[in-house]
């Protein structure tokens, strides 16, 4: 958290003017909380990342349940913010208006907590699959689960989209699953 002290972060900087730009009064009430609540635990975090992130060993093991509710609103730079919020923003606008506030408020907390028990889960069965118990201690921080089932939920009620993937034209019922894939590839962290 020293980096966030005595530096401008460029980051958070260019997501407030993407906020601006699309104007407070034409963001939902629930995507506005999220991302107001994001932008404040980034500059006023409940703890270090170590503290907050989820894991096998802390979660399940420790009975850390809190880490649930913590990892997917700590993030652990400005750019990993920017780029989860900007995404939010968009699939916030597009499925809260679609789905109504209270719904989607809904689907936001059941997906926020889902998220880090199927982390969990997934790294367990790597532990017990590869043999190797360094999994149990892979911690995540952020929103990029919340947002993939988000875009998973988006594909549903827009179907028949096409999406453009590192170029490639994709239909949007399979595009997440290629991002999810490239994102890996590109950044294994």
């Amino acid at each position: 958290m020293q980096q966030r002290q005595g530096r401008v972060n460029a980051g958070l900087l260019l997501l407030l003017y993407q906020i601006s730009q699309v104007g407070l009064q034409n963001i939902p009430s629930v995507t506005l909380g999220v991302l107001a609540l994001n932008i404040f635990l980034f500059l006023n975090p409940v703890g270090p990342l170590p503290e907050v992130c989820i894991s096998v060993n802390e979660g399940f093991y420790r009975k850390n349940w809190q880490r649930l509710l913590l990892s997917p609103v700590h993030h652990a730079d400005d750019w990993h913010l920017y780029y989860n919020m900007i995404s939010m923003l968009w699939k916030g606008i597009m499925l809260e208006k679609k789905l109504k506030s209270i719904w989607f408020a809904y689907i936001i907390a059941v997906f926020s907590v889902l998220v880090g028990v199927v982390y969990m889960v997934l790294e367990f069965m790597l532990v017990k699959i590869l043999d190797d118990p360094s999994y149990e201690m892979n911690c995540a921080v952020g929103f990029s689960g919340v947002l993939f089932a988000l875009k998973v939920l988006n594909n549903h009620y827009n179907p028949g989209r096409v999406s453009s993937v590192l170029g490639l034209q994709i239909s949007s019922k399979y595009a997440c699953w290629v991002e999810l894939v490239a994102i890996h590839l590109i950044s294994p962290g």
